[in-house]
Formats: C-alpha cells, structure tokens, sequence
C-alpha cells in the first residue's frame, strides 16, 4: 500500500474516478427521466457536482497526480459497467436510487478529505472535502425524499389490494407543498 504523497494521489485519482462517473449518472438521467422532479434534482446538482470535479482534478494536477493509462482504462471500464446497470434500471425510481448510493460514496470520499485535511493541516483539501460533503449531503437528503414520494406513488398507482392502505394516508415528507394524499395521485 502506498503511504504518504503516494497514497494522498493514489486517493486523489480514485476520487477524481468516481466522482466523474456520479456526473455522468446525473446528466444521462437529467435527459432519460421521466419524471420532472427527478429531472430538476439532477439539472439543479449537475452544476455544483462539476464544481467539485474541478476542484478535484485541480488538486489532482497541483499534486502531480495525473491518472495514468491503466487508471483511464479503469475509469472506461467502470463507464461501461455503469452503461450496463442503467439499462437495467427502467424506471426513475430505481436510477434514483443509485444516484443516492454514488452520492453517498462521493460525501463519504469528502468527509474523509475534510477530516484529513484538518489532522494533516492541508486546507486545500479540508476545505475541498468540506465543500463537497456539504452539496453531496444536500443532494442525497433531496434524493431521498423524492424516492420516498415515488415508492408511495408506485404502491397506490398499482393494485394495492389486501395492502390495507389507509384512504386518508398522508405522505409528508418533510417538505412544503410536497404533501400528497391519497386522493391526490
């Protein structure tokens, strides 16, 4: 395992890696979804995601940590598998649901540059990491209130006999002027 300014680029790279594919994700299903909501959570992160992608491939350089051939191929490779999983995933709901989980891992990613950078007294990168665990905290609290409002749209739009659904259910996710009942749908 690399140590030291090795193993900061080598995490840089991956960083820099995964985060291109969370935008990908964001601006293939902007143009794919089918529901409006879904469509303005992405055209509303897509900027501040590639803020972040910025930020990081400019420390990524400033380290001298440019990705090598293996690391691209690597990066094609994972954009193909990525490429695969959408087609299987037909429906809003579930590409949601994995913008969620991509999402999660690149705040995670953040939070550990922000922590680090506090320890190792690297303000470049606590406060690239504080930046984008902050947006990537908002985007997933946004995601999963909208996939919540979906899954309870998908059950009562669907034969929800022996289900014992209440006809005067609310479903108040936290957000004014989201609240749906059941007569609403």
């Amino acid at each position: 395992m690399d140590r030291g300014i090795d193993f900061l680029k080598s995490q840089i790279n991956n960083a820099v890696m995964q985060h291109q594919t969370f935008i990908e994700n964001l601006v293939d299903h902007e143009k794919q979804a089918e529901d409006a909501r879904y469509r303005s959570l992405c055209a509303r992160f897509i900027p501040k995601a590639q803020a972040h992608q910025r930020m990081l491939e400019d420390y990524q350089a400033e380290l001298g940590a440019e990705t090598g051939t293996a690391k691209k191929v690597l990066g094609k490779a994972l954009g193909v598998a990525r490429d695969l999983a959408d087609a299987a995933r037909e429906s809003d709901f579930l590409r949601l649901v994995g913008d969620i989980v991509t999402s999660r891992q690149s705040e995670d990613t953040f939070k550990t540059f922000r922590e680090a950078g506090r320890a190792l007294g690297i303000t470049r990168l606590q406060q690239l990491g504080d930046m984008g665990e902050r947006d990537h905290d908002d985007f997933h609290r946004e995601a999963n209130r909208l996939a919540q409002q979906m899954f309870v749209e998908h059950v009562r739009e669907g034969d929800t006999t022996g289900l014992n659904i209440s006809p005067s259910a609310s479903t108040d996710f936290g957000t004014t002027g989201t609240s749906t009942s059941s007569t609403s749908i």
